[in-house]
């Protein structure tokens, strides 16, 4: 059951990377697994099993979540993006109480007391994802990518940036995806891939499984090279660090509703029902989050003389 659990919430971490505005790794945070998700990346080699043990769940659970819902999402994000963005919005928000309480843990475990620097700290990080959730972005509309040495490097490259920002609370991988162009064209492939799989058409499904396997080695590296560094400042700044994330955290709404253009449906007739219902909803994911985040699951094999 531990697993399954890790199973859902990796599915909601995948899910959220495909919404520009939304991070796979405020999810994390969230569900308050991110710190030990990040010390299962970078202690795999001295902590196998118990590594093995979250990551394999939780990546199998973030490949179903990206498979099997970017063509849901991106209709729901369609017809109904209002209720979609504010769903997002309630599933960030109730990780907030476990997030306070590990920054109020972090200060007494390093017998310290709030000063203006991690003030400082949470409203840059809060800045910059407000800011980058009304910044003007390109890429707009569908774009197809084709098979070659060029697509399959860039394709990397964007892989790369993308994971490492999907790493950090707050910072939209698929945001930057957009900025770069390539948000539609990562789409496309997806979906080209699950289509052509549901239907058994290995041969039309191959070029997009080549193109998908040279972003997610892309994403691999950035993961990687991402979570070291993390897991430094958990380690030797863990109050400082945990300032920053709720500065990126509380200003991820913001970036959602901005990116996905929601409050536009407030526009039209019923508004005061339509955001009654929005907030409902939020309320609703909220009490999912805060309920996932309190679940056990196999983050709790991870040694506990080796945690942050």
């Amino acid at each position: 059951m531990h697993y399954l659990w890790l199973v859902i919430k990796g599915s909601f971490i995948g899910i959220s990377n495909i919404i520009p505005g939304v991070s796979g790794g405020t999810m994390a945070v969230s569900f308050g697994i991110y710190d030990d998700v990040i010390h299962a990346f970078t202690h795999v080699r001295k902590e196998f099993k118990a590594s093995m043990h979250i990551l394999l769940p939780l990546v199998a659970g973030a490949l179903i979540g990206v498979a099997g819902f970017s063509m849901i999402i991106e209709w729901l994000l369609a017809e109904h993006t209002l209720y979609t963005a504010f769903a997002f919005v309630g599933l960030i928000l109730g990780g907030l109480p476990i997030l306070s309480q590990s920054f109020k843990e972090s200060l007494f475990e390093t017998k310290r007391k709030a000063t203006p620097i991690h003030l400082v700290l949470f409203a840059v990080f809060f800045i910059i994802v407000s800011w980058m959730g009304v910044a003007d972005i390109s890429g707009s509309g569908p774009e197809t990518i084709s098979l070659g040495f060029g697509p399959l490097v860039a394709l990397f490259l964007v892989g790369l940036v993308s994971a490492a920002a999907m790493v950090v609370p707050g910072i939209s991988g698929s945001l930057l995806m957009l900025i770069m162009g390539y948000y539609y064209a990562v789409v496309y492939t997806i979906n080209g891939f699950t289509s052509n799989l549901a239907a058994y058409n290995l041969a039309e499904m191959m070029p997009f499984t080549i193109l998908l396997m040279a972003f997610a080695l892309g994403m691999l590296v950035g993961i990687i090279l991402i979570s070291k560094a993390i897991d430094y400042f958990f380690v030797n700044y863990p109050s400082f660090t945990y300032a920053s994330i709720l500065g990126l955290v509380m200003a991820s709404p913001v970036a959602v509703i901005a990116n996905t253009d929601a409050l536009t449906d407030l526009t039209t007739g019923n508004a005061l029902v339509k955001l009654v219902v929005a907030l409902l909803i939020a309320l609703a994911c909220y009490a999912l989050t805060f309920a996932l985040g309190n679940t056990k699951d196999a983050t709790e094999e991870i040694p506990e003389e080796t945690r942050a």
